[in-house]
């Protein structure tokens, strides 16, 4: 079942983390942009309110929170009822799939991959956003786990233990970028992006569906 409780109840306060930290969801979006095909027709598994979707020019998303929905239909995006494991799209019908966090909250990691690489033209690929377990935000996350209304049921992954499920499910040519290199208060100028994986606390990998 999707964890869409805290997703419902609380997408004011959602809302609010993004005004509360621009710096930071700026070097995200610049970190997520500079993985993305250009051009190319892609969806956001897991669009929320749409903070990513709209502005990297995405025009359709999945997301089974309704009020997330409606706040993301405001940007302009048309959002598909669903979840990651069980997506409402066509076999090979898009060039790129991303998520951005939302692994942290599926139910079935391994069905979530399959999903998006179902969906995926050949040589499409799929982007992921996330915060590194092992990194220093995503340490002060698993600390202050059970006291946060939207993470105290997710799963963090460490780069290796998802880059190796992405793998398994047939993705190739694996590259990572990274950014956030301090704790979230600190971020008050523009942060960079730079490529790899092991220094930033927010990570973007890439893989490739390779041609048929």
């Amino acid at each position: 079942m999707p964890k869409i409780s805290p997703f419902e109840k609380y997408a004011d306060q959602y809302e609010e983390w993004f005004e509360k930290y621009p710096r930071v969801y700026e070097a995200e979006l610049r970190a997520v942009k500079a993985m993305m095909p250009s051009p190319g027709h892609g969806v956001e598994i897991g669009v929320g309110s749409g903070r990513f979707a709209g502005p990297l020019g995405i025009k359709i998303g999945v997301e089974p929170s309704e009020h997330m929905a409606k706040i993301a239909e405001k940007r302009g995006i048309q959002v598909l009822n669903g979840v990651a494991e069980d997506l409402p799209l066509e076999d090979a019908s898009v060039d790129f799939v991303l998520m951005v966090t939302t692994i942290c909250f599926v139910d079935d990691i391994n069905k979530a991959l399959a999903e998006a690489y179902r969906v995926l033209s050949y040589g499409g690929c799929l982007i992921i956003g996330f915060v590194d377990r092992e990194s220093r935000i995503g340490q002060i996350y698993l600390s202050r786990q059970k006291e946060n209304v939207f993470y105290k049921d997710a799963r963090f992954f460490f780069v290796d233990e998802l880059a190796g499920l992405m793998t398994q499910a047939g993705f190739v040519n694996l590259t990572f970028g990274q950014t956030l290199f301090k704790p979230l208060s600190e971020i008050t100028s523009n942060e960079p992006v730079i490529p790899g994986h092991g220094k930033g606390s927010f990570v973007v990998v890439s893989g490739r569906k390779e041609e048929a």
